[in-house]
């Protein structure tokens, strides 16, 4: 096949449909807008009203369909369906809109109205080509693949994804039976199963884009294709050959057991549903369509989605905090070249920023520039232009030039204030009098940190939790002398990043460490009583957990965990535990050491599986009620604003069961009261550590 014709202008956006003057349609829309060239092609551009990005509401579906029906009685020769949004073509439907559904019938009627404006896309009796640039998720998938082709451009922020499963569903306007009969059933499920999204290229390999063009031509490849139309590609025979009903079972068997490894179908119940969608009903299109919308609008109203929409809210709302001000940071320098402050240098340079890498110690800094190394091949994968770029703008600092140049300054060193305050004193008169100060402390109060600086306003606390690439939060900390613009500035840098910022007043712990550390230390004392550590992780996990405590100890690092759990006892009142003192004192500290409560071989935890328990729900009840009973604790000091940054705060900062939306919202969904008798319970068994806190009353 002959692709797009080149075109030699190096304009970086496109110019518009080509090929004659445009004339619109005579009649005005609010988010849409026809145009047809002189090549008979008609150009369906969407631009959602009081919108920053293009959603698939009402109203828009609505306006489409008008568009569709007035197309049909007036055929041009080709349609191409393009967004006039800077940031992306379709993030998907209008969330806010799917909160309104309060039952099966109204998710169905929502669901088929969307099924219905594919079902039209798909009908018309010409060439569709989607052209995407940016974002392209969900229910803009899924247009898109109502098309007969979909060009996309190169640009890196040009991603496509079908991530329904975060929220609980999957996909419902007929994106199921088209992304299998575009992609294969492999290839389909995992992006739908995962909801991960993919660059244009690898979109491309897998047959979900047909092109991909730089941006500059990405408008003549759209018109390639729709003016010459060539036969659709499709996947090869052995790809076809897996969806023979033979044969589903056996796969969909498969993927089963894959999806159980991460998500219990109690808990998440769409990834087992989609499964089920694809073995029973492929190969009927219209039943699979129907069957499709039937499961969605079952799953919609269900307590799971119903709080994974919520979880996808409580992120909206976190980056919200990181555009209350204009912040462009250029020059980030990271003081402490350990494992914490190397992943905070590499993960800054990922992200764009020029970054020096201050140490006192060559060695580390070397150790540090090669895991970094690393990083940038695990992130941009074969893009060799990616990780050379993000390499150039990672440099190690001996003498610490960097500081005066530096934007914002983070200290990432050890957990001792004294040192801390040293340091401060010695690079301040070298900061740019506008610079911010950010200290990784992850559990020391800035207000005793603040007083050796001559400018106390430009402390500020930025927790980064481990490992940095994958976790997203990062807590941004006020002391009492902080200023609120550099609070603002670094709110706003956590969000420029990639991370949700969550503002946090000074206090020890903060607010994950705090609810985390009575949690992790309950787990130690069962140890000491006697119970396995792979019981006690077995009935975190069973509860929705991503990882059990003692793991998750290990992994941390039992040096740090005691560290911080004796700045929090002293504070809190919390009781530590002897063994996990004898643990550090002998250096058994955990995954990086080779041995912690597990024994580690190639980083693997050695556990004994089958291990049985007579009251495993006791073991669960210790555990979560310890955590809730925090959660509940930093609601009464204020700790952050509102139940919702409670809530974001275990959800994306401890990994705490998203399927329940969160631990206040786990209190109020069971209930307060049953939950207090059985802390009386364990309070009676086991001691006042359970006394239930009189914020409970108020939930």
């Amino acid at each position: 096949m002959s692709g797009p014709v080149n075109d030699p202008v190096n304009d970086s956006q496109p110019a518009g449909p080509i090929g004659g003057n445009m004339v619109d349609n005579g009649r005005a829309y609010r988010h849409w807008k026809l145009q047809r060239d002189d090549d008979g092609i008609a150009w369906l551009h969407l631009d959602m009203a009081d919108s920053s990005a293009n959603l698939l509401s009402g109203d828009v579906i609505g306006e489409l369909s008008d568009l569709l029906q007035a197309l049909a009685l007036d055929l041009p020769k080709a349609v191409v369906i393009c967004s006039d949004k800077q940031n992306g073509f379709v993030f998907g439907a209008d969330i806010r809109e799917f909160t309104t559904l309060e039952n099966s019938r109204q998710a169905l009627a929502f669901i088929e109205r969307g099924q219905a404006l594919m079902d039209r896309v798909a009908a018309l009796p010409c060439p569709t080509v989607s052209m995407i640039n940016g974002a392209c998720l969900g229910g803009g998938v899924e247009l898109a693949l109502a098309c007969d082709y979909i060009v996309a451009s190169d640009a890196a922020s040009t991603k496509l994804g079908l991530p329904e499963i975060k929220l609980g569903i999957h996909p419902g306007y007929g994106g199921t039976e088209r992304s299998i009969r575009r992609c294969g059933p492999l290839a389909a499920m995992d992006l739908m199963l995962t909801g991960r999204t993919l660059p244009s290229y690898t979109a491309k390999k897998i047959g979900l884009v047909d092109e991909v063009a730089p941006l500059r031509q990405l408008e003549h490849a759209a018109r390639w294709y729709a003016l010459n139309a060539p036969v659709p590609r499709r996947p090869g025979l052995f790809t076809r050959l897996l969806n023979n009903r033979l044969l589903r079972p056996l796969i969909a068997n498969r993927m089963r057991k894959q999806v159980a490894l991460k998500a219990r179908p109690e808990h998440y119940p769409a990834p087992y549903r989609l499964i089920r969608l694809w073995q029973e009903h492929y190969g009927d299109s219209r039943r699979m369509l129907q069957q499709e919308a039937r499961s969605v609008a079952e799953l919609a109203t269900t307590d799971t989605a119903r709080n994974l929409v919520r979880v996808f809210l409580l992120s909206e709302e976190l980056k919200s905090k990181g555009k209350q001000v204009e912040y462009a940071a250029k020059h980030v320098h990271v003081i402490g070249g350990g494992i914490m402050g190397g992943d905070i240098a590499s993960w800054c340079a990922i992200q764009g920023y020029r970054v020096t890498v201050q140490d006192q110690d060559p060695a580390r800094l070397a150790a540090m520039y090669r895991r970094a190394h690393e990083s940038f091949g695990r992130k941009f994968k074969r893009d060799r232009r990616a990780i050379v770029a993000a390499s150039d703008r990672l440099m190690p600092d001996l003498d610490g030039v960097g500081v005066a140049r530096a934007d914002i300054v983070i200290e990432a060193i050890f957990e001792d204030a004294e040192v801390k305050r040293k340091l401060y004193q010695a690079i301040e008169p070298r900061m740019k009098a506008d610079a911010i100060l950010a200290t990784n402390t992850s559990s020391i109060r800035l207000e005793e940190l603040a007083p050796c600086l001559q400018q106390p306003g430009r402390l500020v606390g930025l927790h980064f939790f481990n490992p940095v690439a994958l976790m997203p939060l990062v807590e941004v900390i006020r002391g009492e002398q902080t200023d609120p613009m550099v609070m603002n500035k670094t709110l706003a840098f956590g969000r420029g990043i990639g991370k949700l910022p969550l503002p946090v007043k000074s206090s020890p712990g903060f607010l994950v460490n705090r609810i985390l550390m009575p949690y992790l230390l309950e787990a130690v004392i069962m140890i000491g009583e006697g119970i396995a550590p792979e019981v006690i992780d077995r009935a975190a996990t069973d509860f929705g957990m991503p990882m059990g405590p003692i793991e998750l100890a290990d992994s941390v690092g039992l040096d740090i965990c005691w560290s911080v759990a004796t700045i929090l006892s002293q504070a809190l009142n919390l009781p530590l535990p002897d063994n996990l003192k004898k643990l550090t004192d002998s250096n058994r500290l955990g995954k990086k050491s080779g041995e912690g409560f597990y024994r580690y071989k190639n980083g693997k935890a050695q556990k004994h599986a089958g291990l049985k328990y007579g009251d495993m729900q006791t073991v669960q009840d210790r555990l979560v009620l310890r955590l809730l009973h925090e959660a509940t604790a930093c609601l009464r000091d204020g700790i952050v604003e509102s139940e919702n940054m409670v809530d974001a705060g275990v959800i994306f900062g401890t990994g705490f069961a998203p399927f329940t939306g969160g631990a206040i919202n786990y209190i109020r969904s069971v209930g307060a009261d049953p939950l207090c008798d059985r802390m009386g319970e364990m309070q009676q068994r086991f001691g006042d550590r359970f006394d239930c806190d009189a914020t409970w009353a108020k939930l």
